[in-house]
């Protein structure tokens, strides 16, 4: 299971987050810059990571039982 959150722009992908790499990717110019910026707040990636535990694997269970 991997939670992503990505940041779009004018429908260009700027930022993601992966919990699989554990912190925040840019892929423009603006989103390496925020990235960058964002990846140094330790809080907010602990809470980003945590998103993985609190939605994602309480909400699997549900989807496959629905399945």
């Amino acid at each position: 299971i991997e939670y992503i959150r990505s940041y779009y722009f004018n429908k260009v992908e700027d930022v993601r987050f992966s919990s699989s790499l554990g912190k925040y990717v840019g892929y423009t110019e603006p989103g390496l810059k925020n990235a960058e910026a964002w990846n140094k707040d330790t809080s907010d990636l602990a809470a980003m990571n945590a998103q993985k535990e609190t939605y994602c694997l309480n909400n699997i269970g549900i989807d496959y039982q629905a399945a």
